[in-house]
């Protein structure tokens, strides 16, 4: 497989449908589908101007049948996704006409893309950086208003423009340095001792905002994880369906229902919260319960906040004092159940923010939303300011980066050699270029272009 080959693919979901898009790309595109394309119209597809949509039919060259009624587009390089001659393919949605064209393609010439192809073709090509490229994928991923806005966000560059400005940034420091290197007896003002110490700590500093905005971006695309906690019977598994407007999880009398972990996914405020049910934390000799047990404190620990479930209508358990206990280090939210009886629980004492819930009549469900989306936006307030967050890729080169940074602070401090300050302003440049594309290996780009689907 070459990259100067002509590549195809069914871009749309599988399955039937209205319409089905089949997409070529390469510089064989227009002369491989006119092989197959006749049009209505008297012409031919290799003189089509650009950006043109023609009504025709795809014809089977062997036994001259018709495959399909079908809309062409022609599109020409450069100004097409990849950067090259592009052919989209409107078909009828189902499975036979559509792999029926691909196979007449690949027999034509055209051979099937691998997973992301289309856009890595965009980022070799020039067309998108890595940034933006990993953007598309977000995009598609979106599951909120809020996360769709950070991945356009993204997908226009404003990532990608930070990241550029923070190189230039170290490129004009690094130069400083090197024309005191490579020209000790010319009269040029470079920077050092104080000066470049504080030059340094500044593009520091702007490292460690862009990692700090890691955290809402992991919520962004993965959405923030809400554990339910509590002893067992306190309504654990009512509060979830409360919350999700649905009965998820199965609710009885019986100490121990809940045996494991239950997730559903909830949109609050613009903002993707996985909803985790969990089994009630108590001493247990049943296998079975204790796993569960096991697994409640094991989803305590990953949780983004915890929603501690106690009962308003009993006084205040050891149990209940033991999951406080538990979440004590946590964001947390205190959801005292059964507001619409009698209230015995008496003071509770801790000082996480408590909200007063019945699962039954479904009071106080709208102010727990609106204290859950509150603690998972103070979470990103770092990414607030621009609307993007780094990826845990990012991140990665983004502490490299970091690191490299603060070896140079150290060198600098220790007065020692210009050399050994400018091997680490580089490494750090580089680890920067890694996020944007700048620099990069076969593998890396492999590892993010294996997660788009084959059509994109």
């Amino acid at each position: 497989m070459s990259d100067q080959d002509t590549i195809c693919a069914v871009s749309t979901p599988v399955g039937e449908g209205g319409i089905g898009i089949i997409r070529v790309s390469g510089r064989e595109a227009i002369e491989i589908a006119a092989r197959l394309f006749r049009p209505k119209q008297a012409g031919d597809i290799r003189a089509s101007r650009s950006h043109r949509i023609l009504y025709g039919h795809i014809v089977d060259p062997g036994s001259a049948g018709v495959v399909d009624e079908v809309l062409l587009s022609v599109m020409r390089a450069p100004a097409t996704y990849t950067r090259e001659d592009v052919v989209e393919i409107n078909c009828h949605g189902g499975m036979a006409p559509l792999w029926q064209v691909v196979r007449m393609l690949n027999a034509a010439g055209a051979r099937q893309a691998e997973p992301g192809e289309f856009t890595k073709r965009a980022f070799v090509n020039g067309r998108i950086d890595l940034v933006q490229a990993e953007a598309v994928m977000d995009l598609i991923r979106a599951r909120t208003e809020l996360s769709l806005r950070a991945a356009n966000e993204q997908l226009r560059g404003g990532l990608s423009e930070r990241i550029e400005a923070l190189r230039d940034q170290l490129v004009g420091i690094l130069a400083g340095v090197e024309a005191g290197i490579d020209f000790p007896d010319e009269d040029i003002e470079t920077p050092t001792g104080g000066p470049l110490r504080d030059a340094v700590q500044g593009a520091r500093e702007d490292v460690g905002r862009l990692i700090r905005s890691h955290a809402f971006g992991k919520i962004l695309r993965e959405g923030a994880a809400a554990t339910i906690v509590g002893r067992p019977n306190v309504g654990k598994s009512s509060l979830m369906n409360a919350l999700l407007r649905q009965d998820r999880a199965i609710v009885t009398a019986v100490p121990g229902t809940t045996r494991d972990v239950i997730e559903e996914s909830l949109n609050i405020g613009g903002l993707m919260v996985r909803i985790i049910d969990t089994a009630g934390i108590r001493d247990t000799h049943d296998m079975v319960e204790a796993e569960g047990v096991k697994r409640s404190l094991a989803a305590i620990e990953a949780a983004d906040v915890a929603i501690v479930v106690l009962d308003g209508s009993e006084p205040l358990h050891e149990g209940d004092r033991r999951v406080l206990r538990e979440v004590s280090g946590k964001n947390r939210i205190i959801a005292v159940n059964k507001a619409d009886l009698p209230r015995r629980i008496g003071l509770i004492g801790d000082s996480a923010r408590k909200v007063e819930v019945s699962c039954s009549s479904g009071a106080g469900m709208d102010e727990l939303r609106d204290a859950l989306a509150s603690l998972v936006v103070q979470e990103g307030m770092a990414a607030a300011e621009h609307g993007w967050a780094v990826n845990e890729r990012h991140r990665r080169e983004l502490e490299l980066a970091r690191t490299a940074l603060d070896r140079a602070l150290e060198t600098i401090g220790r007065g020692l050699s210009p050399e050994l300050i400018a091997v680490d302003l580089r490494d750090a440049l580089d680890h920067l270029g890694m996020i944007v594309g700048a620099t990069y290996t076969d593998d890396i780009l492999e590892r993010i272009f294996n997660e788009f689907c084959i059509g994109k």
